[in-house]
């Protein structure tokens, strides 16, 4: 076994095959939907690219996939386990020799009303959408810091910016994450480590197939809404845009997005509006 101190994020410079002169983005999720898209975006925009997610066999299969596969680096992680963060960071800075950015979109959605869900199931969404994340960031801060530089995208939801109905809980989860990173941006702005909130609508992915359900296991039904939303391609090209741009916070989807207009200027008529909404 590698003892944790001899990999520690700070220590490893260039343990790499890779190009140093090359940015490198660690995406979390990225063995499908949106995190799948924005692997085979970023590889083909000249990133080397870490493919993390708890599916090794899909992941492997979003390496081949991509157009250089070369560029990427196939490193297993579940977000439920942050005993093992300081390893697979480690490992992740080790791929390529440093980290630029990290691509937060590993979670888990719901479709349970509240009256009807166990804590225990609150528990694991806020533990795989809030504190996987966090996690993850800490491990990874170190890095950032010590190279003053470093960025952090964040798979938020519209729904972290409003509560919807049937996703107590994960709109809890997205909040929290807004609360935190806005804090971490303001914390490090000293060291050039930037922080952009991304806030997806229904994009077309299998997040309400794997969504969770009262009694925690997946809905395995595809909304409608999900189904007619923007193809998780086109959002990935929006999150390079943003990213590349560093913005703070931006909005992606149809016109679902203008419920944040709504919520900050005219809430009532907002509210009123959500409670005749047929979005499951």
């Amino acid at each position: 076994m590698i003892a944790i101190s001899t990999l520690s994020p700070t220590s490893i410079t260039k343990e790499s095959t890779g190009n140093m002169s090359k940015k490198v983005i660690w995406i979390t999720g990225a063995s499908s939907g949106i995190g799948e898209a924005s692997a085979y975006k970023f590889v083909s925009e000249g990133y080397q690219v870490i493919l993390s997610a708890r599916n090794k066999e899909a992941l492997e299969r979003v390496k081949t996939s991509s157009s250089n596969p070369e560029n990427c680096k196939v490193l297993p992680l579940d977000l439920m386990d942050q005993v093992s963060f300081p390893v697979k960071t480690a490992e992740a800075i080790a791929a390529f020799g440093h980290i630029d950015m990290v691509l937060h979109n590993g979670g888990i959605s719901q479709r349970s009303l509240i009256k009807d869900t166990p804590m225990e199931v609150d528990r694991k969404l806020m533990e795989v959408n809030f504190f996987g994340t966090v996690g993850l960031t800490k491990a990874i801060l170190p890095h950032f810091i010590q190279r003053k530089s470093g960025q952090f995208g964040v798979i938020s939801s519209l729904v972290g910016k409003f509560g919807s109905p049937y996703r107590s809980s994960y709109a809890a989860a997205k909040h929290a994450l807004h609360g935190f990173f806005e804090s971490l941006r303001l914390e490090h702005f000293e060291e050039n480590i930037a922080v952009t909130m991304i806030c997806p609508g229904f994009i077309k992915t299998d997040v309400s197939k794997n969504a969770l359900t009262a009694d925690g296991t997946p809905l395995n039904e595809m909304d409608k809404a999900q189904e007619n939303g923007m193809s998780a391609e086109e959002c990935a090209k929006e999150i390079f845009k943003a990213l590349e741009k560093k913005k703070e916070e931006v909005y992606i989807g149809g016109k679902e997005t203008f419920g944040i207009y709504l919520k900050r200027f005219v809430p009532t008529i907002f509210t009123k509006i959500l409670r005749k909404s047929e979005v499951r």
